[in-house]
């Protein structure tokens, strides 16, 4: 095993580490689904995370601009199914190029510019009546990580209904046409604004390359001071088939240059455990020229090492 097929994780690994970010948000979106199926009549769940026309009039809901993303009307599963699908099909590829943890920052702020595109279309066209709209489904999430799928993959075939193949671009612009015809029409039930706002996020993104890491710092700084209390968990490279280090203990065999670590290797491991971080945080699309090959030498010696350990 090459230092390219390490996982970075925590020292008390749970199973929810080995779950996709779009596994995790399909699995979120069925939940809550059926939550709100079943509390319909004495609890809809629905009431308290849809996003609502006049958020304006009480921003102490600024939630909404996020959880209406993950709710669907429960007289209609096939809202759900289609957004479901869509996101499964399209959004593992664009997960894989971004990573799990870019991933999610780029899904959550697409549900909020889609809302925010929303909320302007209500209070531009209806500002009167905004208290009666609301706006719930994934759609305009949706709608970007398709935009990202198809930037970096226009010619691709994809088959419409599972009949007909048209390439990526083609699936694009026919979306486009439809969304903005319904937006000019009015919509009805459909919230073509939302979709067209994520679309065009997506867009930028891949246009612009842009990396949401920034994101984090708050977490990371409170992470980072947790860390300095003693409160926090100890971080560290795992590779399943290695004994861990603290382990180890020198025998009389053992070479005096074998019982310490060399300087060198301790650099190395220092790079490798950083570039490691960053393909955990934003892909390995995200990756230097220089970091590459920083993991090909690295895993070029771990070989190396495990050869004349074998002769």
């Amino acid at each position: 095993m090459g230092f390219a097929d390490r996982r970075y994780t925590r020292s008390n690994p749970s199973i929810l580490d080995d779950w996709t970010a779009v596994l995790t948000i399909v699995v979120a979106n069925l939940a809550l689904w059926v939550a709100n199926l079943v509390g319909a009549n004495d609890f809809p769940v629905s009431q308290f995370l849809v996003l609502q026309g006049d958020l304006g009039s009480h921003l102490l809901k600024v939630w909404e601009l996020v959880t209406y993303g993950f709710v669907h009307s429960p007289t209609s599963p096939s809202h759900l199914l289609f957004n479901m699908l869509t996101l499964w099909f399209f959004g593992q590829e664009v997960e894989a190029r971004l990573g799990r943890a870019e991933f999610f920052r780029f899904y959550l702020t697409a549900i909020a510019v889609a809302g925010i595109a929303w909320l302007v279309s209500v209070q531009v066209g209806h500002p009167l009546q905004a208290s009666r709209y609301f706006l719930m489904g994934a759609s305009g999430a949706v709608m970007a990580v398709i935009a990202v799928f198809i930037w970096h993959n226009p010619r691709q075939e994809i088959y419409i209904w599972g009949v007909l193949p048209v390439p990526a671009w083609g699936l694009g612009v026919l979306y486009l046409l439809m969304d903005v015809n319904g937006a000019a029409n009015g919509g009805g039930n459909v919230a073509n604004v939302a979709h067209l706002g994520g679309a065009v996020f997506g867009i930028c993104y891949a246009w612009r390359g842009w990396d949401l890491g920034w994101l984090s710092d708050l977490g990371a700084r409170f992470y980072a001071l947790r860390k300095k209390l003693g409160k926090a968990p100890a971080v560290r490279v795992f590779r399943p088939d290695d004994t861990p280090v603290s382990n180890r203990r020198p025998t009389e065999d053992t070479p005096p240059a074998a019982r310490r670590p060399n300087a060198d290797d301790v650099a190395l491991q220092e790079a490798v455990d950083q570039i490691l971080e960053k393909i955990s945080r934003s892909g390995e699309a995200s990756l230097t020229s220089a970091e590459r090959d920083t993991l090909t030498a690295a895993s070029r010696r771990l070989k190396e090492r495990m050869g004349s350990r074998d002769r």
